[in-house]
């Protein structure tokens, strides 16, 4: 990794103007830069002691080139940073100097996110960088603070979910050019949104990788579900493990991204004294230290390890954040009664307030559906270290078929559903449509060449989701073009009575979190979970910098009359899901704030409808 510090990878600009071209090619014994275009020319480059090849020499942003390697095959630059023509292209010499407007920028603290995770080529008609910008200004009215890119480098064709990419420092062609991703990082700066980018570091996609053909980034010592791991603890592995370090470098540096999300890191094999995570977030905490900027690395895990986000100090890894899925499975399976497949697990009124108690459910029990005990507590991890959420892409698209949560659910339970997110004492997530109750489907789409891989992958989904394929549902081709389209977004629904009802709820809940204090601090010594079994409620009490607020839910389709231990005051009606406002058909626009204020004697008696939440703040003495 120390070659690497010492000289980037790829074409990179010199400061006498010229570019140094770098690849690391243990596997090869010479290599040969081909620029091509007008002044085509093959050059020869030097080989270093780490197993480089390198040259400097003139070049100009818009040329593309190749490798050739050993005189014979020629391939794009595993470190690319533009494939205008797709994984099978050439790479393209790109200047990474961009004319930034958030100079005052420095990102926002965790406990201040509400992500917001969209997908760029279904998030607008145009499906590119340019084509999201028009929208931000409607996310900003929503409350949102922080947007999560799903991954955007290079993979196979014109369209897919992102996670098999083989090019990763190349933004995908089909979305834009590597400063279209500038401008639109820029334009969320410029509303104050943070923006968070996804990355694969467990494998690379099933076409066009060429990385093998160069060195061992890749080791068949163990398999993930996608093929092959990356070679973090083998043979040569110090420059891959320094390959993805300066891979998340590139994305927070020179593309100002705030944070990244590293996607599955259960698949990533690592029995190295010093890790690749470990060594990743050190370097991280580093260049956030070096910057002042709130940089921050989240991580999706199913092992329900807090080490991985426990603070250095007390023997962790020391990650930012982790996504929660116990929260949302927890979750899901009360609100919809689904139990297959993985919810058979779940399913328990108490498994929701442990996650909401605790953050992980699986904390060291056992698992009916691994056979298993599975994880371990959670209880220590701050709060702002674990993110929660109702759906997001996988809870969608990796089911079958790919409905929306609230085409298989009643409003009421929808509205809860959100509430408990948006309402709870952890960092919360939505998915992209949620806040105008977007039905269409978002598909699982692909674009590959090889017709045999295309045939695979429709029988591995086939055989993965199989149990709900019933009634003569026939799941849809995902390498249909019309798949495709069908998972843009229909904003239409906004325009409409029900689509606007449900972003005003939305707005309106966010605009309670980031106003009361007590909902904004995250802090798992200013909140307590009470729940009552028997009616299906769960009542939290949350209290910060003279703030005092008491959430009640009903997470049950029958009303419930029930006492709860209020704290002694009296408390305002601040939001109430069952008052008219927030009703379908119904002109009455009492929001339930009109309600006079209770007092609590230390209980207080509430009746609350089938699947509605209310908001209670104490008043002042």
């Amino acid at each position: 990794m120390q070659h690497l510090q010492e000289a980037a990878l790829g074409a990179v600009k010199q400061d006498d103007g010229r570019w140094q071209f770098r690849v690391w090619a243990p596997f090869v014994n010479s290599v040969e830069l081909h620029v091509l275009g007008e002044h085509e020319r093959y050059l020869p480059m030097e080989r270093e002691d780490s197993n480089c090849f390198s040259i400097v020499t003139e070049a100009a942003p818009g040329e593309d080139y190749r490798y050739r390697l050993d005189g014979d095959d020629e391939c794009p630059d595993p470190v690319s940073r533009f494939q205008p023509d797709g994984v099978f292209g050439p790479s393209r010499v790109v200047d990474s100097h961009y004319a930034w407007s958030d100079d005052n920028w420095r990102g926002a603290p965790l406990q201040a996110y509400i992500i917001y995770e969209l997908h760029i080529g279904t998030f607008s008609d145009e499906g590119t960088f340019q084509g999201a910008i028009p929208h931000l200004d409607a996310l900003v009215d929503l409350g949102v603070t922080a947007v999560e890119v799903m991954p955007v480098s290079q993979f196979s064709g014109a369209r897919g979910w992102g996670y098999d990419g083989v090019f990763l420092y190349a933004v995908h062609n089909s979305y834009g050019t590597p400063d279209d991703f500038r401008a639109f990082i820029d334009a969320c700066h410029q509303r104050g949104l943070a923006v968070i980018l996804d990355v694969v570091y467990n494998h690379f996609g099933p076409e066009g990788n060429c990385t093998g053909r160069y060195g061992p980034y890749t080791t068949d010592r163990y398999k993930t579900p996608w093929g092959e791991a990356m070679n973090f603890d083998g043979p040569y592995s110090d420059m891959v493990s320094a390959y993805f370090i300066e891979n998340a470098l590139y994305w927070l540096r020179d593309c100002h991204v705030d944070a990244l999300r590293l996607d599955a890191v259960h698949e990533m094999y690592d029995f190295s004294a010093n890790p690749f995570l470990k060594q990743l977030q050190e370097r991280v905490d580093r260049y956030r230290e070096q910057t002042g900027r709130n940089i921050y690395l989240m991580v999706e895990s199913d092992l329900n390890e807090p080490n991985l986000v426990r603070v250095r100090e007390l023997g962790g890894i020391g990650i930012d954040a982790q996504w929660n899925d116990d929260f949302h499975h927890a979750l899901h399976t009360l609100v919809t009664y689904e139990g297959a497949n993985y919810y058979t697990d779940y399913g328990e009124f108490q498994q929701l307030v442990k996650a909401l108690r605790k953050g992980f459910v699986y904390d060291g029990i056992y698992s009916p559906s691994r056979k298993r005990t599975h994880g371990a507590s959670s209880a220590d991890i701050p709060a702002e270290r674990l993110i929660v959420f109702f759906q997001n892409h996988d809870q969608i698209g990796n089911r079958m078929p790919n409905e929306r949560a609230i085409d298989i659910m009643s409003f009421d339970a929808f509205k809860l559903a959100n509430g408990l997110v948006l309402l709870s004492p952890y960092v919360p997530m939505l998915f992209m449509g949620d806040e105008y109750g977007e039905t269409r489907r978002f598909e699982y789409f692909i674009d590959y060449h090889d017709q045999a891989l295309l045939d695979a992958v429709e029988q591995g989904r086939r055989e993965t989701f199989p149990l709900r394929l019933h009634d003569g549902f026939e799941p849809p081709n995902p390498h249909a073009i019309e798949t495709f389209i069908y998972s843009r977004l229909d904003r239409a629904l906004l325009d409409q009575p029900k689509g606007r009802l449900i972003f005003d709820f939305h707005k309106a809940v966010i605009a309670l979190r980031k106003s009361l204090p007590a909902l904004a601090r995250l802090d798992r010594s200013l909140f307590e979970v009470h729940d009552d079994e028997a009616q299906r409620v769960i009542g939290i009490n949350r209290w910060a910098d003279g703030s005092q607020v008491y959430t009640a839910f009903n997470v049950s389709a029958e009303e419930s009359s029930l006492t709860l231990p209020v704290p002694a005051g009296d408390w305002a009606v601040r939001f109430d899901s069952s008052a008219p406002r927030w009703q379908l058909d119904n002109d009455d626009q009492s929001d339930g704030t009109d309600q006079p204020t209770m007092h609590s004697d230390g209980n207080l008696r509430l009746t609350l409808p089938p699947f509605a939440l209310v908001v209670l703040e104490r008043q002042s003495d």
